[in-house]
């Protein structure tokens, strides 16, 4: 009997998996992508506290974006959580897709935060 699973249900399933094998510590932190249809964010997180470090996401204050749902769009907040992570003193993550391909958007952000400094 074939199941069918919507894509909320089958993403959520993905990341699940990934989560019992990628964890972040305060050595090297987890970066956790979350992409919506109209928006992206991403947080640096460390697991063994529960705590978020850094974060930086399309619908921030002072983000002036026509469309924030857009390769343009991820990859400026890419650039920006590397830019605050290195302000913190955070180099070195461990990249959490979040069960989203990795293709597109999500793609550009771990780019241009690689580009902007942060080692993954």
């Amino acid at each position: 009997m074939i199941v069918k699973q919507d894509k909320k249900v089958a993403r959520q399933a993905r990341h699940a998996r990934v989560r019992t094998k990628v964890s972040g510590t305060a050595e090297c932190p987890r970066l956790a992508v979350f992409r919506s249809n109209k928006h992206m964010e991403a947080q640096i997180i460390d697991d063994t506290k529960g705590i978020t470090l850094v974060s930086a996401s399309t619908y921030e204050k002072g983000n002036k974006f026509e469309n924030g749902s857009n390769v343009e769009a991820a990859k400026l907040v890419g650039k920006t959580l590397a830019e605050r992570a290195l302000e913190k003193g955070i180099t070195a993550v461990v990249f959490d897709r979040g069960g989203f391909l990795y293709h597109g958007r999500v793609q550009a952000l771990a780019e241009a935060a690689r580009e902007a400094g942060l080692k993954f």
